[in-house]
């Protein structure tokens, strides 16, 4: 497809009301290891990715297991989808148990050439609405990848933390992960289709779960710091089931730098800006 029929797409927007389901709630806490909060308590920040579900039918997926492109995100015919990053302002506390919406508008579409080939970027931008009041502003970035081999060799070195978590990306917490997120994406389930068609050497873990856990580990070590914006972005892919670190440290007052590393090099990485 041209570029000018993929500029098309911009400006394309959806919908999608959601409860905020306490019992929802009460899964993705099992799965994360946090306390589900009570009705009207505030979620824990980037637990909105996993409300605002898209129900596709089954008949509507695609090979890769995502909804068919062509509807609301553009085609990308043959190419390999992916997270890349994202930026999330936190404009309030979004609460369980209270009626919320989100809206998503294609923002921008961008061709670029890699190392490992021709590159789609997708810009979507959500924002999340509660009892009248925007809470989340969010752009997103999704990649869509030629099929060719992934980047999987970390080449910068893991700086000095200050506090760090491991986590242990089994098959089981990539299943529930994605069954809170209602995520059909082959890759984080299907060993055959992500190796045989994908040339991954293994399971690939989430990059929403993985800039979630960054951001849970700083709030582990710092309780009392109020998060206003996260700027993550992903360096190569994790692949489990080999552990991984989720590390930080504060650059600056109100400034945290977050990553992930394995094997001492990064493979994720993110700045939050708080308040003390």
């Amino acid at each position: 497809m041209s570029d000018v029929q993929l500029q098309n797409w911009i400006g394309k927007s959806q919908r999608i009301e959601d409860a905020m389901d306490l019992g929802h709630a009460a899964r993705i806490s099992s799965t994360l290891g946090l306390p589900a909060p009570a009705q009207g308590e505030p979620l824990p920040v980037l637990w909105h990715w996993c409300y605002f579900l898209e129900a596709a039918p089954m008949q509507a997926l695609g090979t890769d297991g995502h909804p068919a492109r062509g509807g609301f995100l553009p085609p990308a015919d043959n190419r390999n989808r992916m997270w890349a990053g994202g930026r999330v302002t936190f404009e309030g506390d979004l609460l369980a148990g209270v009626p919320a919406a989100r809206t998503s508008t294609v923002s921008k579409i961008v061709e670029k050439q890699g190392k490992t080939g021709a590159l789609l970027f997708v810009t979507v931008t959500h924002e999340v609405e509660q009892s009248g009041k925007r809470v989340i502003l969010e752009e997103q970035d999704i990649v869509y990848r030629a099929p060719t081999p992934p980047k999987l060799v970390g080449t910068e070195p893991a700086p000095e933390a200050q506090w760090s978590d491991t986590v242990d990306p089994t098959t089981t917490l990539l299943f529930r992960y994605s069954a809170i997120t209602f995520n059909t994406h082959r890759i984080h389930y299907d060993e055959p289709y992500v190796t045989q068609e994908e040339g991954y050497p293994g399971l690939v873990v989430h990059g929403p779960m993985i800039a979630t856990r960054m951001v849970q580990a700083f709030r582990q070590a710092n309780p009392d710091a109020r998060l206003e914006h996260l700027s993550y972005r992903g360096l190569r892919p994790l692949i489990a089931p080999r552990e991984f670190f989720v590390q930080g440290r504060i650059e600056e007052p109100g400034v945290a730098r977050l990553w992930a590393a394995q094997d001492d090099t990064l493979a994720h990485q993110a700045e939050l800006r708080f308040a003390p």
